[in-house]
Formats: C-alpha cells, sequence, structure tokens
C-alpha cells in the first residue's frame, strides 16, 4: 500500500546498524545507546524494559514476570525463557476457602504470585549479555531517582485505574497526586523504586528475592491477608527457566513462540486454521477477513480457557491442539455465510457432541534479535505497592482458577495461565535458518489474536510494517461474547458483520499496542514499526 500523506499517520523506520522499537521513547533510546556502546540486541532489550518500569508503571515493572526469545545470529536457534511467578507454597483452594475467598479478586494479595521478572533479567543477562546488569539499569534509576514527564497514553490508562489506586493506602499515598492520577507532562519521582534498582544493580537478583526488598513485598501481602512468605520469594531467586520453544511452519517461515503456560500455541493454533482459507480479495479491513478471524479465535480461545496451565504439573496437549489435522477440522466449521451458533466442546470439532502489558524489540549490527515482554497484567497489577521499596505488585494470579480438577485450579508452587507472549519469525536464508522478526502485541487476553492480525497483515496482505500495526483490530472477548471493535473501522464492515451474527461492541480504550522489527538481510535493512495506540516509537541509526 501506499501511505497517504495527507492523512495523520506514521511511516516505518529505517536503520542500518541496529534498531529498537518500544512503546516509550526514552525506552527505544536507551535502547540505542547501549547498542551504541558495544552492547547486544538483549543487553539493550533489558535496559529499555527496565526503563519502562519506570517510566511506564501502570503496563511493567520490577513487580512482574516476563517471556523472551532470543534468535542469537549465525546460529539458526531461538531461545526461550519463561520468567513468569509461581503461586505461594501455601497457596490451595482449601486455604484460601478458610480466609472466605470463594472467587479471586484481581485486586486481591492472593491475586499476587512471586514476580520473576528480576530473576529472568539475571539470567538472560549472566548467559548471553555482554553488558554488567549495574550498568544496564543506571538509566532506570536515573528516570526513577530524577522522575520522568508522564506521556499522554500513560496518563489515561493511569486515571483509568485511580479508583484501584485509592484502595490500597500505600499506592494512593505514591501514585496519587492530591488524590487524582498524574496529569499529562507531570514529573513523578519514584525515590524508593531508585533504592531497589540501586539494591539490585549492586547484588544482583539477590537484592529483590532476599533482604529488605523481599520483606517489604511479604509484609505488604501478608497484611492484607496473603500467604506469601520470605521463603517464597528465596525460592523465586531462581525462578526463570529456559525452556523449549514451540513453532509452526507458515508461508514459507517458521513462527516461534513460547510454550505453555504461556499462551503462544493459541498464536500457532489461529495461523494454522486461517492458512488454509483464500486470502480475501476485499483486504484487511473486510467483513469476510474479519469474519473468518473472529471464528477462529473462538474456537481457539475456547480451547485455551479448557487446557492452557502449568505443564509442570498437569497436561497441556499442546501437539493435538497444533496438529494440522485437527485445525483443518476447525477451519471446517467456519462458514463465510454466518457466524457459528454453538461450538463443540474443547479439544473436539464435533458439533454434534455440543448439547481479557509491554512488549519491546531490538536488533543488533550482528543480526542478534530480541523479543521481550514485560508485564503487571492488569493496570497498575494488583494495585498493592510495597512502599519502602516501591515496587508495586502485578496480579497475574488472577488467572488461577479454584475450581478443583481444573487444569488452572490454583495449587502451592504452580504457574498461572499467562498471557504475555513474545513472537519471533524465522526463515531459510543462504546461511541456514535466520531470524527475519521479532514482533509482538501487548493487550492481555488479545495478544494471540493481536500477533495473528499483525502477521497476516503483513505477510499476507503485504502490509508494510507500520501499516500492519496501525491495521484497526477487534476481538471476539471470551469473557463478554462479544466483539469488541476500534472505532475506525469502517460502519459498512461493522454492519455486516451484524448480519453474519457477530455482536458488535465499541471499545473506549484501543486494542493494545504493538512493536516489530523486519531483518531484510539481502539488502541490509532494519525495517521497525510501532503502535500509535502508545505513547512509543522504533528508532534506528
Amino acid at each position: 500500500m501506499k501511505r497517504d500523506f495527507h492523512a495523520p499517520g506514521r511511516s516505518a523506520v529505517y536503520g542500518t546498524r541496529g534498531m529498537a522499537a518500544t512503546s516509550m521513547p526514552i525506552a527505544t533510546f536507551t535502547a540505542l545507546e547501549v547498542l551504541q556502546r558495544g552492547g547486544n540486541a538483549l543487553d539493550a532489550a533489558i535496559a529499555a524494559v527496565a526503563v519502562l518500569g519506570v517510566v511506564e508503571p501502570q503496563s511493567t515493572g520490577i513487580g512482574g514476570d516476563c517471556f523472551c526469545l532470543y534468535a542469537p545470529a549465525g546460529t539458526g536457534k531461538v531461545i526461550a525463557l519463561n520468567g513468569s511467578g509461581r503461586a505461594p507454597a501455601a497457596s490451595t483452594p482449601e486455604a484460601l476457602r478458610a480466609r472466605q475467598v470463594d472467587a479471586l479478586s484481581p485486586n486481591s494479595p492472593h491475586a499476587v504470585t512471586i514476580p520473576t521478572a528480576v530473576s529472568a533479567w539475571e539470567l538472560l543477562n549472566k548467559t548471553y549479555g555482554r553488558k554488567e546488569l549495574d550498568e544496564l539499569l543506571r538509566p532506570a534509576i536515573r528516570c526513577a531517582e530524577e522522575g520522568w514527564p508522564v506521556h499522554a497514553r500513560v496518563a489515561a490508562d493511569w486515571a483509568a485505574a485511580a479508583d484501584k489506586l485509592r484502595a490500597n493506602e500505600a499506592a494512593s499515598r505514591r501514585f496519587l497526586v492530591d488524590g487524582a492520577a498524574p496529569r499529562i507532562g507531570h514529573r513523578f519521582v519514584q525515590p524508593e523504586l531508585g533504592r531497589t534498582l540501586r539494591t539490585i544493580a549492586a547484588k544482583g537478583a539477590r537484592g529483590f528475592y532476599e533482604g529488605e526488598v523481599a520483606a517489604d513485598m511479604v509484609a505488604a501481602l501478608q497484611a492484607l491477608g496473603g500467604l506469601h512468605t520470605e521463603e517464597d520469594f528465596a525460592r523465586s531467586l531462581r525462578g526463570a527457566e529456559f525452556v523449549e520453544p514451540i513453532r509452526t511452519a507458515w508461508r514459507g517461515m517458521e513462527v516461534y513462540q513460547c510454550p505453555p503456560n504461556g499462551s503462544g500455541l493459541h498464536v500457532l493454533q489461529l495461523l494454522g486454521i486461517l492458512e488454509g482459507f483464500e486470502t480475501p480479495e476485499a483486504g484487511p479491513v473486510s467483513a469476510e477477513r474479519y469474519h473468518r478471524h473472529i471464528e477462529a479465535a473462538r474456537l481457539v480461545y475456547r480451547d485455551r480457557d479448557a487446557f492452557l496451565a502449568d505443564p509442570a504439573q498437569v497436561d497441556v496437549p499442546v501437539e493435538a491442539l497444533t496438529d494440522p489435522a485437527y485445525l483443518a477440522r476447525l477451519r471446517g466449521l467456519i462458514s463465510d455465510e454466518r457466524a457459528m451458533k454453538v461450538m463443540p466442546p474443547a479439544g473436539t470439532s464435533d458439533l454434534a457432541k455440543h448439547k481479557d502489558t509491554v512488549y519491546l524489540c531490538v536488533v543488533d549490527e550482528e543480526g542478534n534479535a530480541c523479543s521481550f515482554i514485560n508485564s503487571l497484567f492488569e493496570s497498575f497489577g494488583s494495585g498493592i505497592l510495597a512502599e519502602k521499596s516501591g515496587v508495586m505488585l502485578h496480579n497475574r494470579g488472577y488467572g488461577f482458577r479454584l475450581q478443583e480438577g481444573h487444569p488452572n485450579c490454583i495449587a502451592p508452587n504452580k504457574r498461572p495461565m499467562h498471557t504475555i507472549i513474545p513472537g519471533m519469525v524465522m526463515k531459510d536464508g543462504p546461511r541456514g535458518l535466520e531470524a527475519i522478526m521479532p514482533y509482538g502485541v501487548m493487550g492481555g487476553h488479545f495478544q494471540p489474536m493481536g500477533q495473528t492480525l499483525f502477521l497476516t497483515n503483513h505477510f499476507e496482505f503485504g502490509l508494510d510494517v507500520q501499516e500492519a500495526i496501525d491495521c484497526p483490530r477487534l476481538f471476539p472477548s471470551p469473557a463478554k461474547g462479544v466483539v469488541e471493535v476500534e472505532r475506525n473501522i469502517p460502519s459498512t464492515v461493522l454492519d455486516r458483520l451484524s448480519r453474519l451474527g457477530h455482536e458488535v461492541s465499541l471499545i473506549d480504550k484501543p486494542h493494545g499496542g504493538g512493536q516489530a522489527i523486519f531483518i531484510d538481510r539481502k539488502a541490509g535493512l532494519l525495517v521497525g514499526g510501532s503502535d500509535p495506540r502508545k505513547d512509543g516509537c522504533a528508532l534506528g541509526f
């Protein structure tokens, strides 16, 4: 497509030696600084995400989790890391019911698993980094101690979460200004977080999981009835671990994802279902395209809610759910003439049986590619602030259930179902399998839908990286039973979707945010895009 320069928008960004794309300009700048000082893509990603945890505090921070895909140049391999946290050792349905907890609440201490992002940063840095962690944390420390201006999207999210912050005394004191969310341009200072980051810089992850910082987080959680102990935090010092990535062949490429407990397998399912359709002639913003994507997503999210859990404690049938024959049967359920009124049970395709984060990517001059996602889950996570250490705690444990026998039932030291998923596209080149695109789309439960919308926008419909990110989005919300649509989808398309049987509903906040970097090795170019739904940018040099 040719860009209309009379219309609002932005162009894709080009570079030759290095590139970063993040959801905040200062984080993108930080990543490029690290590259120019001799760090590799992974070093740059860690420095950038640490900054994001300060300047985009509603989305991410050291009180959250992360996942990473890293493709070291010349190896033909993708390294996957699971940096998601586990439930406290005392967490059982019985223990929660004894405390009169019959359902998990997103603002409850019981929704806080042990944050594992810091463990992940240290493991990645020690294994593949070139720079010391203390050097990589300096920009984040500076932003925390000196303060950083609140940007537009951050301010909007902050205002929307003000009631959550008011519900926690510490969060209300430190994250509201005169009882309200800070306005655009307010220079927000976090001295307590700065001290904690200095402790991590000096002592490594041990400075977070042991000693005063851990004690402060445990005290904040226990004061609200949490089952967390300092032993839980100490045990999580080595909580992050390398795992074997999962992948699928798609359009002459290989798409890589982290395995469960993350929801990357559902990206592979969606791609497998959609690949069997002819490309709609009406293009990416057409009722036909959106309808097929909605129907495929309904089937895939049905499987997610039934099967996605911690594979260390339950069986997650990844091979069966990504089997091409199974996906072909699911594709056969999708009609261009109408929406499905009923769906077969999860894991089946037989209708007769039927009676709801920050992402960044970096590529360096050597071609190392990093796809990195770090999250508090919902805005400001649980809203619980460990005030002395300045750590806002996530609420990833809200993904658990109390339903005994369900694969995702809460249990001691168990990881919950996770929504955050980095992506990586690989392709055979003159020197074997090479990374051609680290990419990701934020937005909680939306992420598998968002990733596949982006991938098909670019690789199937031919939109450039930025156009593919900009393209209007929708999502069949499993929780609400409606298709949540962005405002810029044409009314004619929405009318056709309604006549096909979809209940559409306009949303106030757009779906997620994304970044991607396309590596054109033949031309020696890097092509980046960053989502206008956020405050960030892509930059190259």
